[in-house]
């Protein structure tokens, strides 16, 4: 029975862990993605690139990393209260971030590129570095989905590092045009305006999406 019960638990904390992986899309869709087209096509790509994923990596890093420690000392600290207590104040709080997300995914679906993004032809690494740090940090859908993240791990009692694989994720599709230009070299010209185009207009229904499937999951663990 024990051994059951363990391997219950294993399952439950594999299955949490795969679901925290689809809120890259939701990370990268839209103008962050298109940032990185940018930064492809720049005319120092490879080093623009990897500063602009540099940039990227320590905001979704640190941020995913603030929320997991806060949900992890709020459980500590009201662990008084009861177990399944706690764990349901999560659940409606991860729900709530969830609306919230939604709505803001929703209302900027047509807002496109910001002007100030075709300037992005020039930009060194260091330049780019910054615009991964401020474009992270500044986004309210970004900021929303890291504290999910952070908070549905922490909820579910998972280590810090599972963590890991979602930021890295959120790497490897931001460094899609990147990659994309070294495979293919010049013609990358014509896929790299597609996947631009791409993340301008249907971007934000793979985000929705992706919400409602994590939505529905975590309204399940309220159920139980």
């Amino acid at each position: 029975m024990a051994v059951r019960g363990r391997d219950s638990r294993q399952d439950e904390l594999a299955m949490t862990f795969l679901t925290l992986l689809p809120l890259a899309v939701v990370m990268v869709a839209g103008t962050q993605l298109v940032a990185a087209v940018f930064f492809a096509s720049s005319d120092r790509p490879r080093a623009a690139s990897l500063g602009y994923l540099g940039g990227a990596a320590l905001v979704v890093l640190g941020g995913t990393t603030l929320a997991w420690l806060a949900v992890r000392l709020f459980k500590i600290n009201f662990s008084g209260a009861g177990r399944g207590t706690v764990e349901r104040w999560i659940d409606w709080f991860v729900l709530a971030l969830l609306a919230v997300l939604a709505v803001v995914v929703f209302l900027r679906r047509h807002s496109g590129p910001p002007r100030w993004m075709g300037e992005l032809q020039h930009a060194g690494p260091g330049y780019a570095a910054k615009v991964g740090l401020l474009l992270f940090l500044g986004m309210p859908s970004d900021d929303l989905t890291m504290a999910t993240v952070g908070a549905s791990a922490a909820r579910h009692d998972l280590p810090w590092w599972h963590l890991l694989p979602f930021v890295l994720l959120t790497l490897a599709l931001l460094a899609l045009p990147l990659l994309a230009l070294l495979m293919l070299g010049r013609r990358a010209a014509v896929l790299l305006p597609r996947i631009r185009d791409w993340a301008n207009s249907h971007s934000w229904l793979v985000s929705e999406a992706v919400i409602v499937l994590f939505v529905v999951i975590t309204a399940l663990d309220l159920l139980k």
